[in-house]
């Protein structure tokens, strides 16, 4: 069937407008990154995000009339909706029957960990009521129950946690449906394709966000096909690949960013590759749109940002906005907060393996997990998940026949905002890179603290999610096993010598369920730690000193480039040296 022929020019005024906004996003990011650099360096949660001046706003109604009509997105619908574009906010009463039936009288609870024993009772108790465990670090653990089960859990618990949790999300369905973006559960002028699916996203606008694409999240339906775009429109730089297929049987898309050398070399060496993966569990939707978002800020830079450039010229990135398709289409069309793939597992009532803990190294499927209705179910032998064996076999393949070398893996999860580095399966076993794994950590952690204000814990992926009391003595009481996860299998397996799972915004407050206005602080903070990263590779240190010259050769004159020289001074000679001596004194620290 051929498209109408009105695609056409509407694809051509795409790639007109964003050819524009492709020129223009270098003077908006350099100046969202003056903005940053001059920030206090301590955490400022209440700080307002920057909002990057539009350098040509008579053009930004092409670009997004253009990106409505190619990937037929519905005009904004201003009634009923909030000064932002948002939902309304209906009492239970209003909400879809669907979504009152699957979390109606739910709700998220946290509880303050102080002790080995409570973290022990803690996750037993978890294990024995068959509970939702969100997200624990070191000394909380966010637990997802129906209200009624509450005196069941608590009745579990010693006296000192019978008291001490908090009410994280007292409507969990409300929230919920607040989370989708501009979703129409009843509205028939937005009604779904097909019948089977309970849910159709429409982009709306948002304050302060010029990039239509990221002014809310997007469905893979949108994805892919701006993915595609990309490719088309920038194909210097940026290819469109297959990792491999779903269990349903849906490509796992990913881009490759990179310009590889046009001279031909007698001993060529292997291309050092980092890759960038997001919605391993497919409820972190925040991990999607940062992986894009990282993707359209590298592509967009080659060629005027001359650090961006040079990265790319040295490495090839690889970004898989979400290794779990089948998941993340699921968490749209019918449960915002499923967690695993959809591969049937031994019992027909519940489907679904956690990616995360199926890789081939270190695999445990010997505690509760081991139980397939378990959200952390890693099936019944290593690689059994479809997609994190495809993942494998397409890292193994690239390495063995198309003259690759990966040296970087970062692994975006949410939430509660941490660099995790290997080990995951042991909190014992330390990696033979340790030292180097911590300094990079702490060095990425700087980075979005210093972007943004926001602070990012630094540990073992075993540390960051076991009490500190626990960790150094072996007895270990996790609220899920640690074997098989991705971070260690590259690092171990592939020999990834900097491998890290981080896991973005927030602490809690929304959990996964963070609103469209944290997309592009996140995805800011994400990129800014990527370019350390990527600098840190090539012998860089110094990220203040790095940055201020980025901005220096990067902003173009205009009306303001007077000011760069006075903010420049804010960020001198001292906060290297501290930056440096911080970095040191964590270091001796950890030694000790």
């Amino acid at each position: 069937m051929h498209r109408p022929l009105t695609f056409l020019p509407a694809f051509l005024l795409l790639f007109i407008a964003v050819s524009i906004e492709a020129f223009v996003v270098p003077w908006s990011r350099s100046d969202s990154a003056l903005f940053s650099a001059t920030q206090r360096h301590d955490s400022t949660q209440s700080q307002q995000p920057y909002k990057p001046r539009n350098v040509l706003p008579n053009l930004t109604w092409l670009r997004d009339f253009a990106i409505e009509k190619v990937f037929r997105v519905p005009k904004p619908v201003k009634a009923g909706s909030d000064r932002h574009g948002s939902l309304p906010h209906p009492s239970s009463s209003e909400l879809p029957n669907t979504l009152l039936a699957k979390y109606g009288g739910d709700v998220v609870l946290r509880f303050n960990l102080s002790t080995p024993a409570e973290e022990q009772a803690l996750a037993e108790a978890a294990d024995t009521l068959f509970l939702d465990v969100w997200e624990f670090t070191q000394n909380w653990a966010d637990i997802r129950l129906r209200e009624d089960d509450v005196p069941s859990l608590l009745g579990l618990l010693p006296k000192s946690l019978q008291k001490a949790y908090s009410n994280l999300m007292p409507d969990l369905a409300k929230t919920i449906y607040q989370s989708y973006p501009s979703i129409a559960f009843a509205d028939p002028a937005l009604a779904p394709s097909r019948t089977d699916r309970s849910f159709t996203p429409a982009l709306r606008t948002s304050d302060g966000v010029e990039n239509i694409f990221f002014r809310d999240y997007q469905p893979l339906s949108v994805i892919v096909p701006w993915m595609r775009l990309m490719a088309s429109m920038f194909t210097t730089h940026v290819r469109m690949i297959n990792i491999g297929t779903t269990y349903e049987g849906r490509d796992i898309p990913a881009l490759r960013v990179g310009v590889s050398p046009n001279l031909p070399q007698e001993d060529e060496e292997p291309r050092k590759t980092i890759i960038i993966s997001g919605g391993f569990h497919a409820r972190e939707w925040i991990s999607v749109s940062t992986v894009t978002y990282i993707a359209w800020s590298l592509i967009t830079s080659y060629g005027k940002s001359p650090g961006i450039t040079k990265l790319l010229q040295e490495f090839d990135f690889v970004l898989i906005p979400t290794a779990n398709p089948d998941g993340y289409v699921y968490t749209w069309e019918n449960d915002r907060l499923w967690r695993k793939n959809r591969q049937q597992t031994s019992l027909r009532f519940c489907r679904g393996l956690d990616l995360d803990r199926g890789f081939g190294f270190e695999w445990d499927g010997t505690s509760y997990q081991s139980n397939p209705c378990s959200e952390s179910y890693p099936g019944d032998e290593p690689f059994q998940a479809v997609e994190s064996h495809r993942l494998a076999e397409w890292a193994k393949n690239e390495t063995d026949n198309n003259g690759v070398s990966f040296v970087g893996f970062l692994d975006l999860h949410s939430y509660s905002q941490q660099v995790l580095y290997p080990y995951s399966y042991s909190c014992t076993a330390d990696p033979p890179s340790l030292e180097n794994l911590e300094e990079l950590g702490m060095g990425l952690a700087k980075a979005i603290r210093i972007s943004s204000g926001q602070q990012y814990g630094v540990a073992s992926a075993c540390e960051g999610a076991v009490s500190s009391k626990l960790a150094p003595t072996g007895g270990v009481s996790r609220m899920e096993t640690g074997g098989g996860s991705a971070i260690d299998w590259f690092y171990h397996e592939m020999h990834v010598r900097y491998s890290y799972q981080v896991k973005l915004r927030d602490t809690g407050s929304y959990g996964f369920l963070l609103p469209k206005e944290n997309i592009v602080p996140t995805g800011e903070e994400a990129f800014n730690a990527v370019k350390y990263f990527g600098d840190f590779l090539l012998g860089n240190k110094g990220i203040e000193s790095n940055l201020v010259q980025e901005m220096h050769r990067s902003i173009p004159a205009h009306p303001e480039a007077e000011k760069v020289e006075e903010q420049e001074q804010l960020v001198d000679d001292d906060d290297v040296k501290d930056y440096v001596a911080e970095i040191n004194w964590e270091l001796r620290r950890r030694r000790r």
